[in-house]
């Protein structure tokens, strides 16, 4: 009924939050002045917890309301219910209640369905896509350093602490980035920092003279990037057992994978310290993950703080689960991260329906779609371009566009789906990549689907330049 209160069930968490803190049953409800019976029924999800318990709670245990929020539920639910509806489950009879009940009796259980079940669907694109590929040659050291990232699910605690602890003693993101980096590596490192015009660079941006004890930065670079290669470069001489210790745990077929992994590496320490996670986290938060207005207030570039914000996954302090692209007008693409949301093709580039492509139309203005791939998944997602190389008339520069997405259940978090109503709003249908993807009507369709039988008729031309079978 429309207006009616959810009763609120949090069996789970109550009894997660009571183990906690060593407490007893007995113990749990003496502090609640509650008896051991209800408290058992109320850990079992068999009665609900009433408004004026919820703040005794909250009050006993000194927690914030905002903590029971069902809000992670309700996101989880949605994912279930996604993964629920896979053909993979077709004969599991799962249904809807099934989903809910997981999702709110259940959490810990279903964000581990929910990473089993993206880990499958990723496997399953790799694989398609690896048979739409041919036979693989020698191993390929990005798709290495991809898929480390990935398996971490671009998240590196280490990093981040150490990060966020220096960022605390050089005074970030308050004071200056450029200033305090430059006075950190003359007084720790001896080092002196001198901005060169390009004629003296010949096309370097940074240049590292380890016995002229300076660090040469190209005056072509934007102040965000002069910022970011001090800092990447603080964080090669001061992270550097931390960069080898990450690096040297996994197993890499190629030196190459190695070295591009820890290059990427010593990247998001160079972002952990002049985008400290905490302020970044609380930002995103206030400012409703409006890029541009965090670019302002941190100094970084937008692509800086796309790429950021897909890396909020500390646990208690989450951001959305983002996925984020960077393509060229040709296609080719240049970062890749999932999220663990996404099924992105590991070879060949996105589909072409998708507004990433459509930004470079209008520069420097951000696009929003609602997208749909064939298995009924839905994402909300915002594009822009950005632009590389250096500035200066007649300069080289790459023109690029940057694309960051989250699934369409956590999209209401985002200043830019405001006004929308993302359940009922038409959402575009897009594929992985044409090689993986059935749709039969696909104007833009670039090649037939892997797994399906050509159809060719002389006497019918469709809208697709491919017909296929479904036999």
């Amino acid at each position: 009924m429309a207006g009616e209160k959810r009763k609120l069930y949090l069996g789970p968490k109550v009894r997660r939050l009571r183990r906690e803190r060593a407490m007893t049953q007995a113990q749990f409800a003496a502090a609640l002045d509650i008896s051991p019976s209800y408290v058992n029924l109320i850990e079992r999800n068999q009665r609900p917890i009433s408004a004026a318990l919820l703040v005794r709670l909250a009050q006993t245990l000194d927690l914030d309301l905002a903590d029971f929020s069902d809000d992670r539920t309700d996101d989880l639910f949605a994912t279930l219910q996604r993964a629920f509806t896979d053909p993979v489950f077709a004969g599991a009879g799962l249904s809807r209640e099934d989903a809910h009940e997981l999702a709110a009796g259940n959490p810990t259980v279903g964000d581990a369905f929910a990473l089993l079940y993206n880990a499958y669907r990723t496997a399953k694109a790799d694989l398609d896509d690896a048979q739409a590929a041919g036979p693989r040659g020698a191993p390929d050291p990005v798709e290495e350093a991809r898929g480390f990232i990935a398996d971490h699910r671009n998240f590196f605690p280490p990093l981040d602490e150490a990060g966020e602890a220096l960022a605390a003693r050089l005074e970030l993101p308050t004071r200056p980035a450029f200033e305090a980096l430059a006075d950190r590596l003359q007084r720790a490192h001896r080092l002196s920092v001198r901005v060169f015009p390009d004629d003296v660079m010949r096309g370097a941006y940074r240049r590292f003279d380890r016995h002229a004890g300076r660090i040469a930065i190209s005056e072509r670079l934007d102040q965000a990037s002069r910022n970011f290669q001090l800092a990447h470069q603080l964080c090669l001489l001061e992270q550097q057992t931390a960069l080898d210790r990450l690096v040297n745990e996994a197993r890499f077929e190629t030196d190459a994978g190695r070295r591009i992994t820890r290059a990427a590496l010593a990247n998001y320490a160079a972002a952990a310290l002049l985008l400290p996670y905490t302020a970044v986290f609380e930002a995103a938060r206030s400012l409703r993950f409006d890029v541009e207005a965090m670019s302002r207030r941190f100094g970084a570039s937008f692509e800086q703080i796309c790429h950021r914000l897909a890396t909020l996954q500390k646990p208690g302090a989450e951001g959305p689960p983002f996925f984020f692209l960077r393509v060229d007008a040709a296609g080719n693409i240049s970062k890749r991260f999932s999220g663990g949301v996404f099924p992105f093709a590991r070879y060949g580039g996105s589909c072409p329906l998708w507004n990433v492509h459509d930004a470079f139309r209008t520069p420097r203005r951000i696009v929003t779609q609602i997208v749909q791939l064939p298995d009924g998944a839905r994402y909300f997602s915002i594009a822009r371009t950005v632009s590389g190389g250096v500035g200066g008339f007649g300069a080289p520069s790459a023109e690029r566009a940057v694309a960051l997405g989250c699934d369409i259940a956590q999209a209401k978090q985002l200043v830019y789906a405001d006004g929308l109503d993302l359940d009922a709003a038409p959402a575009t249908p897009i594929g992985v990549t044409c090689r993986l993807c059935e749709r039969p009507d696909c104007a833009a369709r670039a090649h037939p689907p892997l797994k399906r039988r050509l159809v060719m008729d002389d006497h019918r031309r469709l809208a697709a330049p491919f017909s296929f079978a479904f036999d």
